[in-house]
């Protein structure tokens, strides 16, 4: 990350659904913002940059999806193309974290609120974003200090 400080964006990427969290890099708390509900990539990309237009991101960060035991799959790989696609289109920093069960993190913490059954789709997926923009915080504060 550039200078430390600055708005992070951080998606979870889905085939269907793609969760968008934020975050000021100086303070590296997470917030859950949006879930995109978009098939086609055009509608994805033009959403998308809407965001960046509006929160003007320094970073941007995706969840890499795994198997539990760390293997690849194919969601790895289109992950992986979005990412590029993210920095080719926008030219921006992307890294990559490891999601491995921020979906069931998230869907946890959105029971503990009492958002649960159907609710829970609307919002799952931005906190899902929020758990792997939150994990890439982390992962950086303790790298720097």
């Amino acid at each position: 990350m550039t200078g430390g400080s600055g708005t992070v964006l951080a998606f979870d990427f889905g085939e269907k659904r793609v969760g968008v969290a934020t975050g000021a890099a100086n303070i590296r708390i997470a917030h859950p913002l949006e879930t995109i509900h978009a098939e086609s990539n055009d509608d994805r990309f033009t959403r998308i940059a809407t965001l960046l237009a509006e929160w003007q991101p320094t970073q941007l960060v995706v969840g890499l999806p795994t198997h539990i035991d760390g293997t690849e799959h194919e969601l790895t790989r289109l992950a992986r193309k979005f990412a590029n696609r993210l920095n080719g289109r926008f030219n921006l920093p992307v890294a990559l974290v490891d999601e491995r069960l921020t979906s069931a993190e998230a869907e946890e913490r959105l029971r503990e609120v009492g958002i649960t059954g159907r609710g829970q789709k609307a919002h799952v997926d931005a906190v899902a974003a929020q758990s792997i923009l939150q994990s890439w915080f982390d992962q950086h504060h303790d790298q720097t200090t």
